[in-house]
């Protein structure tokens, strides 16, 4: 019998310096599926950390968008020439991913009132349609060579995804960040909203479905990686705040 594929290795791909933004890489033995995509003209560092790793932008299979925002969507195009790989995103993202219509952009406090004001989350990129349009049904990984799988987790936007990989692991995007601002620099074990978020209630379910079926450790778009504990107690307040 012909083994399956072995569980990945996840690398932080710091979009921003000190976990202000992040995208990840997800290593298998023979392939690399990239989780984001990072904000327009950062190829080179998603380059770099994969030679680090003694792999190529030629390895690199999927292309996971988790939303469409500027910061994680922005550079897919690019990766998708670099690259060769399909991009995978919600079919409920099209309208922010094509450019037919922008996100919300629903602020959660100050620092996302601000932020909205410097026009930085509305800056021009590079629109696009996705390769593979999920609905609510998973993606397996194992036709991209590793161990896990692609799931819609709405509630930061419409067609917010995570990935699920072994061991508990959830690469959940914006479902929830860490640290200050926008996130990371410092303070990243302590949870917070994003700068923006479109149904808290929502993202609260996903947090505490996720941690119900195995989630043991959140790695964030901003900040992170955060204990399931974490993010539960973070899940708790949202319910707080809708209630």
């Amino acid at each position: 019998m012909k083994p399956g594929p072995a569980s990945p290795a996840i690398a932080r791909i710091p979009i921003m310096p000190f976990g202000m933004v992040n995208a990840f890489a997800l290593i298998g033995p023979e392939k690399v599926v990239l989780v984001d995509a990072g904000l327009p003209d950062t190829v080179p560092r998603f380059d770099e950390v994969l030679k680090r790793h003694g792999r190529a932008l030629s390895d690199v299979s999927l292309i996971v968008v988790t939303h469409g925002h500027i910061d994680h969507a922005g550079g897919a195009c690019q990766l998708r020439e670099a690259t060769g790989a399909p991009i995978v995103a919600h079919r409920a993202e099209l309208p922010y991913l094509g450019g037919t219509q922008p996100p919300p952009f629903c602020p959660t406090g100050p620092f996302g009132r601000f932020f909205l004001r410097t026009g930085a989350p509305r800056a021009p990129w590079r629109h696009f349609e996705p390769d593979i349009q999920l609905d609510d049904e998973p993606l397996d990984l194992t036709d991209f060579g590793l161990d896990g799988h692609v799931e819609a987790t709405p509630g930061h936007t419409p067609g917010s995804l995570s990935v699920r990989a072994p061991a508990g692991a959830a690469l959940v995007g914006d479902m929830l960040a860490s640290g200050v601002l926008l996130g990371g620099l410092f303070m990243t074990g302590r949870p917070k909203r994003p700068p923006f978020e479109e149904r808290p209630d929502i993202v609260a379910r996903e947090i505490e479905r996720l941690a119900s079926e195995g989630a043991t450790d959140f790695y964030l778009g901003h900040g992170g990686p955060l204990p399931v504990k974490t993010a539960l107690r973070h899940a708790k307040r949202l319910r707080e705040l809708a209630s």
